[in-house]
């Protein structure tokens, strides 16, 4: 399989501040350690750990025109293997920002405006183009409210009809529509991960195995669910597969998800075997939560398969 991506989805400015526990009452100030300006979005952060674990990457997305939009852009174009050509500026919308706040035990809440992601259409996709790429990857469902939908289901339909493998992951659907946004696109996606707290909310149901079969009832053919402390959990019709959690101390959980999806997805693309896949995902989620940030921590493929070894991680 060649060895590149195409990563569609949510670009984003990550503000984030730590260690935040408490709001400040209106017309008052907080005190915190650190504030740092990071990228983020699904697509962005998945494609960057994808070219960190030595994989090509497309990223296909909108930023607005404006001093973030640029700062993303040319962040991106410091890794080595991101093309940014296929992120297009929009002249309607600002460029989507996040405040992330950091609390000490490493979970987050959020502030979010989906600004330029609200501009993302089907027409933003070139089909001729992506048509080279072996997978196709979607991020950010439920956050890009041009695309939910009609045109997401129109797109992973071109692309299977195009010989191309296609995975989906979504985020937290503030809205509240869910199963009915993302519904008629499941039949056409290969791989589908979401987290285990917005599964729950697209089936309705509790259990890592209970989701899958509602899930894989709808059209689903690979199941993986980020857990965070309870790890992960794959499946399909013939495997099923648990990982613990690795035993380490989190900084900041911000983009472990995004991570995860960029582990199982380099492990497709470099013919892992559907348990070596969830392996490398569950590493590469983890290891991302060792300092603040998304991607601080994901040095190289080498660096992470290193890593690894020290909780029995082989390859």
């Amino acid at each position: 399989m060649e060895n590149k991506v195409f990563c569609f989805g949510i670009i984003v400015g990550d503000f984030l501040g730590k260690p935040v526990e408490s709001s400040p009452e209106k017309g008052k100030l907080v005190l915190i350690d650190r504030v740092e300006l990071q990228i983020g979005g699904c697509a962005a952060n998945t494609g960057i750990v994808l070219s960190r674990l030595g994989v090509n990457v497309a990223i296909g997305g909108k930023v607005g025109d404006d001093n973030l939009g640029r700062f993303i852009v040319n962040k991106l174009k410091e890794e080595k293997r991101i093309d940014t050509s296929r992120i297009k500026t929009s002249k309607k919308k600002t460029t989507s920002g996040t405040l992330v706040l950091v609390h000490s035990d490493g979970e987050r809440s959020f502030i979010h405006s989906i600004g330029a992601n609200s501009d993302l259409h089907l027409e933003d996709i070139d089909f001729e183009y992506i048509q080279s790429f072996p997978l196709l990857h979607i991020a950010g469902a439920f956050l890009m409210p041009g695309f939910d939908g009609k045109p997401l289901t129109e797109t992973l339909k071109k692309a299977k009809n195009m010989g191309l493998i296609t995975s989906l992951d979504t985020a937290w659907d503030a809205t509240g529509r869910w199963l009915e946004l993302i519904e008629e696109a499941l039949p056409y996606t290969d791989y589908f991960l979401p987290s285990i707290e917005e599964a729950k909310m697209i089936t309705g149901k509790n259990t890592p195995e209970d989701i899958a079969k509602f899930l894989m009832d709808k059209g689903v053919k690979n199941l993986c669910l980020k857990m965070g402390a309870d790890g992960s959990f794959i499946c399909n019709e013939k495997e099923r597969y648990r990982f613990p959690a690795l035993d380490f101390d989190v900084v900041d959980t911000t983009g472990c998800g995004d991570a995860y999806v960029a582990g199982f997805i380099a492990g497709i693309v470099k013919g892992f075997s559907f348990e070596k896949c969830g392996m490398l995902a569950n590493l590469v989620g983890a290891k991302a939560a060792i300092s603040i940030g998304v991607t601080a921590e994901i040095i190289s493929y080498e660096d992470t398969l290193e890593f690894g070894k020290q909780f029995g991680y082989e390859f």
